[in-house]
């Protein structure tokens, strides 16, 4: 004798494929399950990825908050920074200028000069690698900012075909106010000429929109590019916790005092991070539909199989059997399509997870143009992040759906009376 409820072994044998309409229709709904469970985890996990390496970039070149003079451009930063690291969740802060310029790099004789109208970002050496990745990240030439050194993005090297060594000129605004005063004074014989700086290195920090748009100079070549003598534009800010940005600032502006403000990291890039989460939450609910579909192929098989089944129904409610076990019969084969489903496309997404580059990168070469192009979304590889919270979401409402969708079917077939049943042909 089976150990296992008749209950049970009744569903597992009328599981069993015999060719008939309703074995199809089983099987497309374990298949729409299966594609169900699998694409809604392979794009939770993609976009959950593209979270966390966004917040890495992101707070790779840029810091955990800035803290700013409130009318105009700091002075005395020096005092202001001691503040600053006094406090205990500060792990690192580093002075900055920055500010767009136009950039002209030096071409043979006879061919037209490539121009760019990137950031120049002026930093202090010695603090820098406390509040960036940058000092570490160079992967051409070194991080030497000497003279009138300069740290170009890798994208921004390839565009404007710069190579360690190369010289650029560098027009600041300082230098357009310069040539506009020359215009309104005709008469004038003085030549506005643009500083020359010397590329010692290019950096790639991993994200497309810094590569593509900042060059990195020394704290005093940023300052004579604005005209700022000894003051800057703030301070860059690193602490040792990301997420008490928040709290930490009213610490800070409470020793600053009312002439400083702070921005911080959440505020600065909340647009593109709440897109993201939106996005995410959209995404699962648009594919949820997927497993809803399939929970109606569910039902339509269930519903025609108790037709099918009805004589049956009434012998075993003739022989005993009460109206929750035949319940119990209909919703347990749901629950193992469901579970079949679940099982399978748990697999398969794992595996499209796992591969999802190398899968990538073939359908590039098949189809000739790149279907995830950096210049967009700002990585050159697919990111994922597998959370269990999301897949423990993704494979119980799928369970639970389609435990849902034979109940209907199952309460049919449980309100059965045996003479009406046992008299059905």
């Amino acid at each position: 004798m089976s150990c296992l409820p008749f209950e049970l072994m009744l569903a597992l044998r009328y599981l069993r494929p015999k060719r008939t309409f309703v074995s199809v229709i089983t099987l497309i709904s374990v298949l729409g399950v299966t594609l169900g469970v699998a694409v809604l985890m392979i794009v939770i996990s993609v976009m959950s990825g593209f979270d966390r390496e966004l917040r890495d970039k992101i707070l790779g070149f840029n810091t955990h908050m800035k803290v700013l003079a409130a009318g105009d451009n700091m002075r005395g930063y020096a005092a202001v920074m001691a503040t600053v690291a006094s406090n205990r969740n500060v792990r690192g802060v580093s002075p900055f200028v920055m500010g767009p310029v136009l950039v002209e790099a030096q071409v043979k004789e006879g061919e037209s000069s490539e121009v760019a109208a990137p950031y120049v970002r002026g930093v202090e050496p010695t603090t820098e690698s406390s509040v960036s990745v940058l000092p570490t990240s160079v992967v051409e030439g070194k991080f030497d900012l000497s003279g009138h050194g300069l740290l170009v993005g890798v994208e921004l090297a390839r565009f404007l075909h710069l190579h360690v060594g190369d010289h650029v000129a560098v027009y600041s605004p300082k230098d357009f106010e310069r040539m506009k005063k020359a215009r309104s004074h005709p008469q004038a014989e003085e030549a506005v000429l643009p500083e020359d700086y010397v590329v010692r290195g290019i950096f790639d920090v991993g994200y497309f929109e810094y590569n593509a748009s900042v060059m990195v100079t020394s704290l005093e070549n940023a300052q004579e590019l604005y005209d700022l003598d000894d003051r800057v534009h703030g301070l860059l800010v690193m602490l040792n916790d990301p997420y008490q940005a928040d709290a930490v600032r009213a610490q800070l502006l409470a020793a600053l005092g009312p002439e400083y403000r702070i921005s911080i990291w959440t505020e600065e890039n909340s647009a593109i991070l709440g897109a993201l989460v939106v996005e995410k939450n959209m995404m699962f609910y648009l594919l949820f539909f997927i497993m809803i579909v399939a929970a109606l192929c569910i039902m339509s098989a269930l519903i025609t199989f108790v037709v099918q089944k009805t004589r049956e129904i009434g012998m075993l409610k003739a022989l005993g059997a009460t109206n929750p076990q035949v319940a119990l019969l209909f919703l347990s084969q749901s629950a193992m399509v469901g579970i079949l489903g679940v099982v399978a496309g748990f697999g398969l997404g794992m595996l499209a997870i796992s591969y999802r580059n190398e899968f990538l990168h073939f359908m590039n070469r098949v189809t000739g143009f790149e279907l995830f192009p950096a210049s967009i979304y700002g990585f050159w590889e697919l990111p994922a992040l597998i959370m269990p919270r999301d897949i423990a979401l993704i494979c119980g409402s799928a369970l639970v759906i389609c435990l849902l969708a034979g109940l209907v079917p199952a309460w049919n077939a449980s309100r059965l009376q045996p003479v009406e049943a046992l008299r059905h042909e």
